[in-house]
């Protein structure tokens, strides 16, 4: 255990205390400026029933989940998995320019991004010009649908991953189950329904687990689009735990919000990791 002691001391003074601290923080009145900053006293409960009690607290839960949704559970899963059924068909040019098409956009910046889709997606977008040029009305994304603008912004931005770990897991399967059950009558649909996704399930649910709780914390990318509006129809929770904490200062207030985001995470992965777990007996 000798070696391993100051691994484990840093561990314990940058993970471990400040998840310490923040819990600490949630059952009080802290604040940045204040009666919270100057004498910092314990609430209790008080900020889990405030937030529970608060109707924009349970509209930043309610966009959370559709965010998570739309732009993870469907939209990064499904779109990485059919650019990986594709790029294992198709020939060698057409992986290249896939591959470097896709990851070239995970790996911009989340600002870039940003940027670029508020770009495409505005009333004087390209996303407009294109409908307007086959007959289509068009209208101010960002304004009209908010948060399923955050939605295709972030599935553009983070499927390159979903992309890769599918190609792992296709890469694993073997030809000849393959051919034979194409032999047997299971081809295409069929045969990735019945014999392709049940050999690559457990692969499937790490990557749900993975960006499911990576689309949990998305902030910057939603933050730099529309800073949580108009009003609050993009405001998801790490936008509205910024908002209580920095922008009122109510440090004790938004922690109590960082613990019911991390509660839901442990959800999430919970489901998860029960789906692994009957997969592997």
């Amino acid at each position: 255990m000798l070696p391993l002691a100051p691994a484990i001391v840093l561990m314990l003074i940058f993970l471990a205390g400040p998840i310490l601290y923040c819990v600490y923080a949630a059952f009080t009145n802290m604040a940045l400026t204040g009666t919270g900053a100057a004498n910092v006293q314990f609430v209790g409960l008080d900020n889990f029933r405030k937030a529970f009690g608060s109707s924009a607290f349970v509209n930043s839960i309610w966009l959370t989940l559709v965010f998570t949704l739309i732009s993870a559970i469907i939209g990064q899963n499904t779109l990485g998995l059919g650019l990986a059924l594709l790029m294992r068909r198709s020939t060698k040019l057409v992986r290249n320019f896939v591959g470097t098409a896709v990851i070239g956009a995970w790996v911009l910046p989340e600002v870039v991004a940003a940027y670029l889709l508020s770009a495409f997606l505005n009333d004087d977008g390209t996303l407009n010009v294109i409908l307007n040029k086959i007959g289509l009305p068009g209208q101010d994304w960002l304004y009209a649908a908010p948060i399923i603008a955050v939605s295709i912004a972030n599935i553009w931005r983070g499927t390159a991953f979903s992309m890769l770990v599918y190609s792992a897991a296709l890469s694993e399967v073997p030809k000849e189950i393959e051919e034979s059950a194409e032999m047997d009558g299971a081809a295409g649909v069929r045969r990735l329904w019945w014999v392709t996704l049940p050999m690559i399930s457990r692969a499937m649910l790490t990557n749900l687990m993975l960006i499911t709780l990576q689309t949990l914390s998305v902030f910057g990318l939603i933050y730099a689009m529309t800073r949580g509006g108009p009003g609050t129809k993009s405001q998801t929770l790490p936008l509205y735990m910024y908002e209580q904490a920095f922008s009122f200062s109510q440090i004790g207030y938004g922690t109590a919000i960082a613990l019911v985001m991390l509660a839901i995470g442990a959800v999430f992965s919970l489901i998860y990791l029960r789906g692994l777990n009957s997969e592997a007996a």
